[in-house]
């Protein structure tokens, strides 16, 4: 799947995204959020903003908040949200894959929930390594392919269905994809269902 068809298949989902992960959102990724976003400070890239679910726990206060996404659809309900509640963040439609933004340009760059999606993983780190201030740090929270022999099973059984209808790859190794592009994993936290959802942060 290449960035065009990531777009289509996003927009066409759009109008339904929060109603299918209205379950896993409140049980368990909105907590998650809430701790995670209080860390980011300064000049910050959110990558694949979506609907704008991480947009509620920035500290506006202490952030000049960028975020981008590949769907002109999902990006319009997030633009609604930025309004109605008046989050000062600057939304652009863009590709993780090709950032439109200079060299060492962020402080903070955060992930959440995208790298299943993206069709090179690896170029999009690269990306985000690439307008990451020498010193800054990438945030991420995913849910990757288990160590355990029988969730990794079932993910690598599930996969081609998941990518099918969503367009989501569950069996991606992405502390591995951090490390291929270049970047520094320097916290790999497990936070449910044994090892399959993960809290990372990689540096320079």
């Amino acid at each position: 799947m290449n960035d065009k068809e990531v777009e289509a298949k996003y927009t066409r989902m759009s109008r339904m995204y929060n109603f299918f992960e209205f379950f896993p959102e409140n049980i368990m990724f909105k907590r998650w959020r809430r701790r995670v976003l209080q860390q980011p400070q300064g000049k910050v890239l959110e990558i694949g903003v979506g609907t704008g679910k991480n947009l509620p726990y920035y500290d506006y206060s202490k952030v000049d908040l960028t975020a981008i996404d590949i769907s002109q659809g999902m990006l319009l309900y997030a633009e609604n949200l930025a309004k109605k509640n008046n989050y000062p963040v600057k939304l652009k439609l863009a590709s993780a894959q090709k950032l439109p933004f200079k060299d060492n340009t962020f402080d903070y760059i955060v992930c959440t929930f995208v790298l299943c999606s993206v069709p090179d993983p690896v170029q999009a780190l690269k990306e985000m390594k690439r307008v990451l201030k020498k010193d800054g740090k990438i945030i991420l929270l995913e849910h990757v392919l288990s160590k355990n022999k029988v969730f990794s099973t079932i993910e690598n059984l599930l996969n081609p269905l998941t990518t099918r209808m969503m367009g989501v790859h569950i069996n991606r190794n992405t502390p591995e994809n951090i490390k291929k592009s270049g970047l520094k994993l320097v916290k790999e936290k497990d936070l449910a269902m044994i090892d399959i959802f993960k809290e990372m942060e990689a540096i320079q």
